[in-house]
């Protein structure tokens, strides 16, 4: 890159106007400079302490990784045409790094170059500058790149409190209120066992299976999400054996969703129409799928409003929907779906630690199926699961 690439700072002894200064305050960010001519790292490095940034400079892409690595840079902009490792190389090399995956990078790039930024782009670019370029022009990408970088961590920031909030609210409640049962309803059989009739001491061990029964299910459900998220993060799917035998979703969902019903005491508000289907999966993933919508259902529904289970064959797909009144969903929360979220929990008192929904979600993806919720805010919501059928 030659040094006419940028026109020179103006000598101290020239006067002219101070920078313009940047949107956002750039002082103590770090941007490395990578290219193979002293004379614009010079440049780029004076121009960029103006506004505050702690500027350091590579002139080879080996360089620039292990500089990029022990100074954790906000920002990245490097040459594309360099002798040994190009801008291509250090940009792979460093997006395959953990620590370096995520900085935000700038090609620098001659006119001949343009036709070749696409595979810049492809490999993880940001941004590019194409030489000659003015002081402006670079500080213009420079800030464009840290602003975005900023909201991105905001959002980050965001969610993650969020997410800490709906934990210290869910999980307490979740793991106390049923050992709480099981301990207090112990502590009376123990004290009591000599003199309570028969019928009571049945009554209080079935409270006690109840409450150790939905301990036992926050429990299992941590673990599965585990083991679910764990798969996903190695891009793994559940293999299904060649010629593993279908079974019959008429004879097992109508069961599992009776099960559920019971459980909240509102046999009378399901309403079925499953159409026989012949599936091949494996039974227990497709059981806890419809276990956790269907769940969901009567969790966030009142007594006395019908819970819908419908499964269909539509378009060489099997498909279960479950609807049921009640408040609904936004858009924005249906897009923010995700372990231990729970809308609005300060304001609605409900069950669960939020992993139901995204077990669901997860769990349909690593099948190769299709899940969607579909929601009308104040009215009803449906969470729909589909799946290819044998053969088709």
């Amino acid at each position: 890159m030659s040094a006419d690439a940028l026109a020179p700072l103006p000598q101290p002894d020239v006067p002219v106007s101070s920078p313009e200064p940047a949107a956002m305050d750039l002082s103590g960010k770090k941007v490395l400079v990578i290219d193979d001519s002293q004379d614009i790292l010079t440049v780029i490095a004076e121009y960029l302490n103006l506004f505050g940034i702690e500027a350091h400079t590579a002139a080879d892409g080996a360089t620039g990784i292990h500089m990029a690595r022990e100074h954790h840079p906000d920002l990245i902009i490097c040459d594309v045409t360099m002798p040994g490792m190009d801008g291509y190389e250090t940009l792979k090399a460093l997006r395959q790094g953990d620590a370096t995956a995520t900085i935000p990078f700038i090609f620098l790039s001659g006119a001949t170059d343009k036709i070749n930024m696409r595979r810049g782009m492809e490999l993880g670019a940001d941004d590019y500058l194409t030489k000659p370029f003015t002081h402006n022009e670079l500080m213009a990408a420079v800030q464009a790149r840290l602003e975005k970088q900023a909201e991105v961590r905001r959002q980050s920031e965001k969610k993650l409190d969020e997410l800490r909030g709906n934990i210290s609210l869910a999980l307490p409640h979740e793991l106390r209120t049923p050992l709480n049962g099981i301990m207090g309803l112990a502590q009376i059989l123990i004290d009591d066992y000599a003199t309570l009739p028969k019928e009571e001491v049945l009554d209080t061990a079935r409270y006690i299976y109840a409450s150790a029964l939905r301990l036992h299910r926050l429990i299992e459900n941590f673990l599965v999400y585990s083991q679910i998220e764990l798969m996903a993060s190695e891009s793994k799917r559940i293999t299904i054996p060649p010629g593993a035998p279908p079974f019959a979703v008429e004879s097992l969902l109508p069961t599992l969703a009776r099960d559920i019903a019971c459980r909240y005491r509102r046999d009378t508000d399901l309403q079925l129409a499953v159409a026989p289907a012949q599936v091949v999966l494996p039974s227990e993933n497709f059981s806890k799928i419809i276990e956790e919508l269907v769940d969901n259902a009567f969790k966030f529904s009142d007594p006395g409003q019908p819970v819908s289970v419908d499964a269909e064959v539509v378009r060489s797909r099997f498909q279960v929907s479950v609807t049921n009144p009640g408040r609904g969903m936004t858009a924005e929360q249906i897009a923010r779906i995700g372990p231990h979220m729970q809308f609005d929990r300060r304001t609605y008192e409900q069950q669960g630690a939020g992993l139901g929904l995204v077990i669901a979600k997860r769990l349909t993806e690593l099948l190769g199926g299709q899940f969607a919720v579909v929601s009308r805010p104040g009215h009803q919501t449906t969470a729909r699961v589909a799946f290819p059928l044998p053969g088709r």
